[in-house]
């Protein structure tokens, strides 16, 4: 008796059990899936490209080689692996909403903060080193973009001058002039910006040894410790009148204290695991950016930020170019011999002697915030100098 053959009728059973319409029902569902699949990569990558293309579009990049004019020799440090000096420099726009540093206005652009971020061959230091603006030298000629001079050289006059008159690139040719030391790359930093990337971190700890009242700095708070947003963080680094002594020095200590803080901040919340805030950071970042055409790009930029990759926070350490009052003005100071030894030996690349770190500032530990130190008499002494600049201990 032969078999019967399969059912082919309205039953919709097919051979082994399965329903015919099963078939097509899995067939559509892969096809969506796949699809789908196929229009979530699509987008996604659309979406990286676009992010990309509108961060990067945000940078305002410049080439100011001919400006600067030349360097110290640098064909001992061959890139990648030689050292690498980035001068950050804060620009004042006076004609911005909520620029005006010190209730300053006018046309143009002044340079309250000037650091030199030096990140050393084999990549297990990195120090910033603040000049204070009030700091009294002598300024060479500042030059156009095509190399011809736009000012004559000056003797004793204000750092922070440099910027107001030929911009970057004369502040550049000052600190080459004076420190002998080359620049690698320099980024300009606009306040404005400053605050949306201290927002986008979720604000920044910032711990206060007294109470505040300030009307002119616009800062009023209890002693202790607060995380500040971007306008409180604004008002905070430029405060000058009610912490500390009333100095330019302190308020960068301040400074240094505050960056070290944001550098904490960002790598203790796992910045990389939250991509909201991520995205806010970046473009906040990349629009208050004025920087060189060599770290122009996104790309250029990340690249820049691996060769940090193996540098601890302690490591990270951040000291003031040493400084003494200027016998002819009280109120501004010049630098003291200690400092043509940490200009050399930054030249040079070698870690800087214990002397030269007295009193740093680390993004390991931050006055206040993180732990405190332990009772030696070095540390006492850096307690007593943070207490004297406005910082806890």
């Amino acid at each position: 008796m032969s078999a019967l053959p399969p059912d082919t009728g309205d039953s919709g059973v097919a051979e082994g059990g399965k329903r015919k319409g099963e078939v097509k029902v899995r067939h559509t569902v892969a096809k969506v899936v796949t699809a789908t699949l196929v229009v979530i990569a699509l987008v996604t990558g659309l979406t990286v490209v676009f992010l990309y293309r509108h961060y990067n579009s945000n940078l305002d990049a410049e080439d100011l080689t001919h400006a600067i004019g030349n360097q110290p020799d640098k064909r001992k440090w061959p890139a990648p692996s030689g050292p690498i000096n980035i001068l950050v420099m804060g620009s004042d726009n006076r004609d911005a909403p909520g620029d005006h540093v010190d209730n300053l206005t006018g046309i143009g652009q002044r340079s309250d903060t000037t650091i030199l971020l030096h990140l050393s061959a084999d990549r297990s230091r990195a120090y910033g080193v603040s000049i204070p603006r009030d700091s009294v030298v002598n300024r060479p000629a500042c030059l156009d973009n095509d190399g011809k001079p736009v000012s004559e050289p000056v003797e004793r006059t204000m750092w922070n001058e440099a910027f107001n008159v030929g911009g970057p690139a004369c502040t550049i040719r000052q600190f080459i002039s004076l420190t002998h030391v080359p620049v690698t790359h320099w980024i300009v930093v606009d306040f404005a910006g400053f605050k949306g990337m201290v927002d986008a971190l979720g604000g920044v700890e910032v711990c206060l040894p007294h109470a505040v009242n300030d009307p002119i700095g616009h800062i009023t708070l209890p002693a202790g410790t607060h995380k500040f947003t971007g306008d409180q963080a604004l008002d905070y680094v430029r405060e000058r009148h009610d912490l500390g002594n009333g100095s330019d020095i302190g308020r960068m200590k301040r400074q240094q204290a505050f960056i070290a803080s944001m550098a904490h901040q960002a790598i203790s919340a796992n910045m990389l695991a939250r991509p909201l805030s991520m995205l806010k950071f970046l473009d906040a970042a990349t629009k208050s950016i004025h920087l060189d055409e060599g770290i122009g790009s996104l790309a250029k930029i990340a690249g820049l930020g691996y060769k940090f990759r193996n540098i601890g926070l302690d490591k990270i350490q951040f000291v003031t170019t040493p400084w003494e009052v200027d016998p002819s003005d009280p109120n501004r100071v010049v630098w003291a011999p200690e400092a043509k030894t940490l200009w050399d030996d930054i030249r040079l690349d070698k870690p800087l002697p214990r002397s030269l770190l007295s009193g740093s500032v680390s993004a390991h530990r931050i006055p206040g915030v993180t732990k405190k130190p332990k009772n030696s008499k070095q540390e006492q002494q850096a307690v007593d100098d943070n207490l004297a600049n406005g910082l806890c201990a």
